[in-house]
This record gives structure tokens, C-alpha cells and sequence, in this order.
């Protein structure tokens, strides 16, 4: 056998023993598992409070906005800006996700 068909057969065998040894991987798009402790932690005691500033925070800056957000009838819009998004992260979601 002359040298190159000799390096084109390894390097063949070697891509198809990679290929199918591996092992199948159980990790999300985000590469964390389900309930990642690390994750949780810092989602309650980090985020969280955060997010209830952020709430209580964008709701008295929606009341200030209001004298702006009615002629433009844009209450809607400011309302779920800057009141229900930070409710929503704070209080609806899964503790460890969307980090």
C-alpha cells in the first residue's frame, strides 16, 4: 500500500472510533444541569431581591410617567415595561432559570 492510502485508512478509522465511542451528553442549550444548585442560590439570594427593586423601583417610575404615558396612550406599554417584566422575573419564573 503506498503511504497516502495508508494515512487516509488511520485517519478514517480514527474520525469513526471518535464518532462512536462518545458518549450521548444530557446537558440543556445553556450547558447547566436542571436545578443547578450554584444557580439557585444566586438566583434567591441575588436576583431575586434585585428583582423586587426593580418592581417596586419601575412602578413608582411608572406613576411619575404617567402624566406622559396618557396623551401618548402608551399606559399599556409603560405598564408592562417597567411593572409586569420585573414582576415576572421576580415572582412567576422557575428559581435557577435565566440567569
Amino acid at each position: 500500500m503506498s503511504q497516502f492510502k495508508k494515512v487516509m485508512m488511520a485517519i478514517s478509522l480514527a474520525l469513526l472510533l471518535v464518532t462512536t465511542i462518545t458518549p450521548p451528553v444530557m446537558a440543556n442549550e445553556r450547558g447547566t444541569e436542571s436545578g443547578d444548585d450554584v444557580a439557585i442560590i444566586f438566583d434567591l439570594v441575588i436576583l431575586r431581591p434585585v428583582g423586587l427593586v426593580a418592581t417596586v423601583g419601575g412602578t413608582a417610575i411608572f406613576i411619575c410617567s404617567l402624566p406622559i404615558s396618557l396623551p401618548t396612550l402608551s399606559v399599556g406599554k409603560a405598564f408592562r415595561a417597567l411593572v409586569v417584566s420585573p414582576a415576572h422575573y421576580t415572582f412567576v419564573r422557575t428559581l435557577g432559570d435565566e440567569i
